[in-house]
């Protein structure tokens, strides 16, 4: 995979306590049960991604206001989608849609989909971020590469997802060395086509690479036409109940 070097020796990460980070149902109407499974006490949520239309949408929507509520209630974080089109979008467009999650669906931070990762790109993220910072107290910010980005976005975020993709990919990756400077509170691990036979490597995976926010699914990217977070995986009460003990390896 591009972007990866080979794991430091000593770095291993073997008693990371593990949390979902959810990138991201389908709308409400669309997944009940899967919303309604995130307000289920003991669940361990980092946080939960709000993307009600590719972003907030051109108007408030009720049953996503509804949603958000029950889980800020519940004591979970909830952060609206940024489509940053690995930087293609400007400035201007991420604010006004800070803006609307802020004021129509209160959310605790943002998630920023489709981050470059490129040295050159960081100033502008930096800027984003600065400005996302300013508009929302205590804003939790999570940068969504999907691969380990140029070292320096690490300074600027509370997380990054360092992998997105594919169980076939991510069983033979491995960890940029540069992350062993920072805790695994700080990286994101998201895999999709995962099978249920597997759960227990890749968690260990997940631990040993350092990455405590994690989401795994059985279902698959079908080259676009579906998309592999918007429902609950086939194992969903098995990861609760292995990660929602505090069991590690």
């Amino acid at each position: 995979m591009p972007h990866l070097t080979s794991t430091a020796t000593g770095t291993a990460h073997t008693d990371v306590r593990l949390g979902f980070g959810i990138p991201g149902f389908a709308h409400p109407l669309v997944a009940p049960v899967e919303w309604s499974e995130l307000t289920r006490p003991g669940t361990p949520l980092d946080w939960v991604v709000l993307n009600v239309s590719r972003g907030p949408g051109d108007r408030p929507d009720p049953h996503c206001l509804e949603a958000a509520g029950r889980l800020r209630n519940a004591g979970v974080r909830v952060l609206g989608h940024l489509d940053v089109m690995y930087g293609a979008r400007g400035f201007g467009e991420l604010v006004s849609d800070a803006h609307r999650y802020l004021d129509w669906y209160q959310v605790d931070g943002f998630s920023l989909d489709r981050c470059p990762t490129e040295r050159t790109a960081l100033p502008e993220v930096r800027r984003t971020v600065t400005t996302l910072r300013a508009l929302c107290d205590d804003a939790h910010i999570v940068l969504g590469h999907g691969t380990h980005p140029y070292p320096g976005y690490a300074e600027s975020a509370d997380q990054l997802v360092t992998f997105s993709g594919a169980w076939s990919d991510y069983r033979w990756s491995q960890v940029a060395e540069w992350t062993a400077d920072y805790p695994p509170e700080r990286f994101c691990h998201f895999v999709h086509g995962m099978p249920r036979g597997h759960l227990e490597e890749a968690l260990r995976i997940a631990r040993w690479q350092g990455a405590s926010t994690i989401y795994f699914t059985d279902r698959v990217d079908s080259g676009g036409a579906d998309d592999p977070w918007a429902s609950l995986p086939g194992y969903w009460d098995e990861i609760v109940s292995r990660i929602g003990t505090g069991v590690s390896e």
